[in-house]
């Protein structure tokens, strides 16, 4: 987008924005339209897919054994990566894992590893020696706007369908039984982003106000109010008040967006 065209449209946006209107009709703290889907990957031990407006997101699971990290020899292992996917937008080109992939996927993945959402414990085959790997997949599809927070979601969706396979020790090596069981999900953890636009505070930005806003602040929050991971984005900034205000926004919208992962 050209310099000329987005000062047209941050005047439309910053115009609006002081009547308490979006380009798309949305309060400043209205959330687009939101769809869940589950169980969509068929190898996949889980899987979902989120709508968050015309942004498109997909997550699948798969879970393997491995060996656990040193320092935490009887917790399982939980891994994010992310692709944006070339076909979901312009300025996505195949390769390798851009700034934009690595922040992503280390979001989403604080969002679920500082909650402590997975009970790693019960990942543990062999303390020491072998655990069940959670390997998280988050696949953009169409980018109009935050990608963060349907990513989060999908993810979320996407664990509380995840399956592990029964198993047991046997003569020291581990056999896979018939059956599954579902993976030990304690909690569900919300991502609620915040832009900022001339001081004005917007839930759920999509892609044109995404293009004009000076920051973004992203919290991560549990069914008990924690704030378990925050990520500042943009080079703007946000006043300690602004801080405060995005962090009751968040705790506020957590409690609509959980409503739609515990239908």
């Amino acid at each position: 987008m050209s310099s000329l065209v987005t000062k047209v449209r941050l005047k439309q946006i910053e115009q609006l924005l002081e009547k308490g209107k979006r380009l798309d009709d949305r309060g400043l703290l209205d959330t687009r339209e939101i769809k869940i889907e589950q169980g969509l990957i068929e190898r996949a031990e889980g899987s979902a897919r989120v709508f968050l407006g015309k942004t498109e997101v997909l997550v699948g699971v798969k879970v393997s054994t491995g060996e656990p990290f040193p320092d935490t020899p009887n917790d399982g292992v939980l891994t994010v990566n992310a692709e944006l996917v070339p076909v979901a937008s312009p300025n996505f080109e195949p390769g390798p894992p851009d700034e934009n992939s690595v922040e992503l996927a280390r979001v989403v993945d604080r969002g679920i590893r500082e909650s402590k959402c997975i009970d790693t414990e019960k990942l543990c085959i062999e303390p020491g020696k072998k655990v069940f790997v959670v390997f998280v997949d988050v696949y953009v599809l169409n980018h109009d706007g935050n990608l963060i927070d349907a990513s989060a979601l999908a993810a979320m969706a996407a664990l509380m369908n995840t399956k592990m396979p029964n198993y047991e020790i046997k003569d020291g090596e581990l056999k896979i039984k018939q059956g599954y069981t579902p993976l030990p999900v304690k909690s569900h953890p919300i991502t609620v982003t915040t832009g900022k636009i001339n001081n004005h505070l917007i839930v759920d930005p999509w892609l044109e106000e995404e293009q004009v806003m000076d920051s973004r602040i992203t919290f991560a929050t549990k069914e008990d109010g924690t704030i378990c991971a925050i990520q500042k984005g943009g080079s703007g900034y946000f006043t300690p008040q602004q801080i405060l205000e995005a962090s009751k926004i968040a705790l506020d919208k957590a409690v609509e967006l959980r409503k739609k992962l515990d239908w």
